[in-house]
């Protein structure tokens, strides 16, 4: 199987590229960086061009050609999610892509959405819960599904459309909880700022996410929404002590130096049983 993966040298695509050829699948990668991604240790494995597949001149028959599947995780601008070019730039250039995509005979796109597409709902969110995004980046992501979603009914292809919860490990944004933690941990500080903890999420090690979507991607009859998340609610709090635990640290926390953040819920995490169900077949193939 020969796979396209946009956004190859992201914080999602390194690690999916990864997880793809370690299944024995083709990849051919994209990116807008070379530099970026002749750091990357997978570089002589795949197929790689730079390109920005944003660009009005971008030859996408030329792009796709030959692949069997899209894996579409290209998206500027994060982790800023309430800046409206999330729908005024990303969402149509984002949309013409993968129309172009699917006009030049890609009959399987694989698109990775957000749990923001729920918006500010508690509790446990399986697929069939109605979204309701409250940030520009939801409301993008959402809509670009719907879009999709009626370009199949013109133009048919399977869209394994896979919402991420919350992702930690190597790559990612620096600024995000787990990474600034190993900062202050390796740095010797003797406190770390963090809010009181007590909201729940659903976190998932970055290389089980890639291995998640490496698998949906080889389920080639799978068409729909699914929750690419752990299914069992953490506290931040939890998460953190856990970390610190690990990494045999004794920083002391500084708990309730930052408000809660105002634009996620309290507590929500994903469904996971449509995932499990799916990673069930593949094992029983």
């Amino acid at each position: 199987m020969k796979v396209l993966v946009t956004g190859a040298t992201g914080f999602v695509g390194r690690h999916l590229v990864a997880a793809l050829l370690a299944r024995g699948c083709e990849v051919r990668a994209v990116a807008r960086n070379a530099e970026t991604a002749a750091s990357m240790p997978w570089i002589n494995a795949v197929e790689f061009i730079a390109a920005d597949i944003h660009a009005a001149d971008l030859d996408i028959a030329k792009l796709t050609a030959g692949v069997d599947a899209l894996a579409h995780l290209a998206w500027p601008g994060l982790p800023n999610y309430q800046a409206l070019f999330h729908f005024e730039h990303n969402l149509m250039a984002d949309y013409r892509f993968i129309k172009g995509a699917v006009e030049a005979g890609v009959s399987q796109v694989l698109v990775t959405g957000t749990c923001f597409e729920y918006g500010l709902q508690s509790g446990p969110l399986s697929e069939q819960t109605a979204p309701q995004p409250s940030n520009p980046y939801g409301l993008a992501k959402n809509t670009l599904r719907v879009f999709l979603e009626n370009l199949q009914r013109v133009q048919p292809f399977t869209l394994q459309w896979a919402r991420l919860f919350y992702l930690h490990g190597s790559g990612q944004n620096p600024n995000s909880l787990l990474a600034a933690l190993d900062r202050a941990i390796d740095a010797g500080d003797e406190r770390f700022n963090m809010s009181a903890g007590e909201q729940l999420r659903d976190y998932l090690a970055i290389e089980t996410a890639a291995g998640y979507l490496a698998a949906i991607l080889q389920q080639r009859d799978f068409n729909g929404v699914i929750n690419c998340s752990s299914g069992q609610p953490i506290s931040v709090r939890a998460l953190v002590e856990q970390r610190l635990r690990e990494r045999g640290a004794s920083i002391s926390l500084n708990l309730g130096h930052y408000p809660y953040p105002t634009h996620e819920p309290m507590a929500f995490w994903g469904v996971a049983d449509r995932l499990q169900q799916l990673m069930g077949a593949e094992h029983e193939a």
